[in-house]
């Protein structure tokens, strides 16, 4: 399953790819990100691991999380 793209003039939701693993492994080891949703700063492989699984739940599930 492809997952869907929504676009507005300024807004652009898409699918994880693997290109998005530094920001997203940048973004979960920083302590002032994760202070804000309750977690603790992420491993680099939790980070992969977390990629995975938010581009695995499309085609298993028809819904999953977005890029923005």
């Amino acid at each position: 399953m492809n997952v869907p793209v929504l676009e507005t003039a300024r807004l652009r939701l898409r699918g994880h790819t693997v290109a998005d693993f530094p920001a997203l492994k940048a973004g979960w080891a920083d302590e002032a990100v994760v202070r804000h949703i309750g977690g603790k700063p992420s491993r680099p492989d939790e980070s992969w691991a977390r990629l995975l699984r938010y581009r695995g739940l499309w085609p298993l599930l028809g819904f999953g999380y977005w890029a923005v």
